[in-house]
């Protein structure tokens, strides 16, 4: 409805471009996560990771994008594939076989390649230089709703999904000390640091600090999370990111949050 919304005003309000969308919710006693983009979402809790989201790019939703040009091969515009190659079909390869992969396919196969192949791939790249019509790099989100292929009247909206992947986590079901956290953070963050490095800081971190300081949190990222960051000589995550921290997280027996409202944490 959202991004009906945005697509309805637009105009009026001289909205463009898009975003990726990541969520949490607190009701009854539960987590309710939503994510629709490339951001990401996890619980440390007791030194353990939670994932609470996964991440939508052209690669994971490789078969989705795929389907739907399949079924609907007007919105390729007669210039894409929606085949994909392990790389860019050369002319001079017509009548051989290379491998490829379709929407039904979860590995590859070799087929003989026709001039239909020539054409670009739906999806082309790897990891995060992955891109929907050499475009974007990320499936699902809001917004982008006037986004079209360079220098062509081929719109990539149809591909770009709004719908989020909801996760749910019962606080009543486990028991949280002061250092049990949620983060959500964008890309920004993940692309330099992992999981596990983020747990780890925490971990080290937190149990040295008062657990009544309001600031300790973000004495952890400027002491931790920075300083990884220019370790992998990726500095630009002081401008490229944005990180929440959700801690105390403790429910009442009857499911409603004692701590939570108040235990946020924008870095």
């Amino acid at each position: 409805m959202t991004d009906l919304q945005i697509e309805r005003e637009r105009s009026s309000y001289n909205i463009s471009g898009g975003c990726t969308a990541l969520i949490v919710i607190c009701l009854l006693g539960k987590l309710y996560v939503a994510n629709a983009g490339d951001s990401r979402a996890i619980i440390v809790r007791n030194g353990e990771i939670i994932p609470m989201s996964s991440e939508f790019t052209p690669e994971t939703e490789r078969q989705r994008l795929q389907y739907l040009a399949f079924m609907q091969p007007h919105l390729l515009g007669n210039e894409f594939t929606h085949l994909e190659f392990p790389r860019r079909v050369q002319r001079k390869e017509l009548g051989k076989k290379m491998l490829y992969r379709d929407f039904n396919m979860t590995g590859w196969a070799y087929k003989t390649i026709e001039d239909e192949d020539l054409k670009f791939p739906l999806i082309y790249g790897e990891g995060k230089k992955a891109r929907v019509m050499a475009t974007i790099g990320v499936t699902r989100g809001l917004g982008d709703h006037d986004l079209k292929v360079h220098d062509s009247n081929i719109y990539i909206k149809p591909f770009l999904s709004s719908a989020p992947e909801v996760r749910i986590y019962d606080l009543s079901k486990y028991d949280h000390g002061a250092d049990d956290v949620l983060i959500l953070a964008t890309d920004g963050l993940w692309d330099v640091l992992s999981n596990e490095e983020v747990a780890e800081a925490i971990t080290q971190f937190l149990p040295n600090c008062d657990p009544d300081d309001p600031h300790r949190f973000v004495h952890f990222y400027n002491c931790r999370v920075v300083p990884q960051a220019f370790f992998h000589d990726m500095p630009e995550i002081n401008n490229n990111h944005a990180v929440f921290i959700i801690h105390d997280l403790e429910a009442d027996m009857d499911g409603t949050v004692t701590k939570l409202q108040k235990g946020l944490s924008f870095l």
